[in-house]
């Protein structure tokens, strides 16, 4: 296997753990744990693996304060995007969530210097219309602009700006240990969405915290692993390519969402989803063989 094709699959993996992630935490949430609750336990989980195998990541968040940016981007992301899919429209804030490859050219642009070619502009405009073509509502523009601006849209634009900052600084810390990077990625899954957990608690927004139970509870251990090996693929991978080419990589997200939403009956295959995640993956693969 070429082994610039590593950093490729390795963002593969994360999107395709994140993009089938929604079925847990809706079973979760039926369970009565909010899914910033688990998004925050789960990291717990992951980071205190992490802290066993190697309590060096640590110290490197005392050296690197660019570390400190990561980790807010990563918490930031975390929170933002599963509290919004908890209180709005879940087609639309994933819309709006992956208007993040725009984010990660801009970011790329102004904090990397990574000038963007005509044809990394070219793909970015095939993979978003591959976003639109998979989730634009069955209303059309209409029914999109008629819905309003509401919390959940600022959220997901939110989670979108923050993961584009995310894999802009992977890239830009692309010199530092890779466990000192996931433990930056673990500690803003952890804080960030138990910080807004407990904000919301105050608010009503966000119910407590439930008892430990055995059933939820083996399943945010076994989450928290998966979660470690997809962080694992995403700073590798977000380190190696430019901040446009790996947020490309990354809708192939949206593909993996929608085919096992219909594998589990949560949703039904159609022409257009077909067509749209076709442009989406060959975005991706565009992006690769430019790497």
């Amino acid at each position: 296997m070429p082994a610039a094709l590593l950093p490729v699959l390795a963002l593969v993996l994360n999107a395709f753990i994140w993009g089938v992630s929604w079925w847990p935490f809706r079973q979760l949430q039926q369970l009565g744990l909010h899914p910033l609750w688990s998004t925050s336990l789960l990291y717990a989980v992951a980071l205190l693996g992490l802290l066993l195998a190697r309590p060096a990541a640590s110290r490197g968040m005392l050296r690197q304060p660019g570390l400190w940016l990561l980790l807010l981007a990563t918490g930031l992301s975390n929170a933002a995007f599963n509290w919004a899919v908890a209180i709005g429209d879940v087609v639309r804030v994933v819309l709006l969530f992956y208007l993040m490859p725009g984010w990660a050219v801009l970011l790329g642009w102004l904090v990397l210097g990574e000038r963007p070619t005509r044809a990394a502009l070219l793909r970015l405009v095939l993979a978003l219309v591959g976003v639109l073509v998979v989730l634009w509502p069955a209303g059309g523009l209409g029914a999109l602009a008629g819905q309003g601006f509401s919390a959940a849209d600022a959220l997901a634009l939110l989670g979108g700006f923050s993961f584009a900052l995310t894999n802009v600084q992977l890239r830009r810390l692309q010199h530092v240990p890779g466990t000192a990077r996931m433990g930056a990625m673990f500690a803003g899954g952890v804080l960030i969405p138990a910080l807004a957990a407990s904000l919301g608690a105050q608010f009503g927004l966000v119910p407590v915290i439930p008892p430990l139970q055995l059933d939820w509870a083996s399943a945010i251990a076994v989450m928290g692993l998966l979660f470690f090996f997809g962080n694992m693929g995403l700073q590798y991978g977000a380190a190696r390519m430019s901040s446009a080419n790996s947020s490309i990589v990354m809708l192939t997200e949206i593909v993996f969402a929608s085919v096992s939403s219909v594998a589990l009956g949560a949703a039904t295959l159609s022409l257009r989803t077909l067509a749209g995640a076709a442009l989406i993956l060959l975005a991706s693969v565009l992006a690769a063989r430019s790497e």
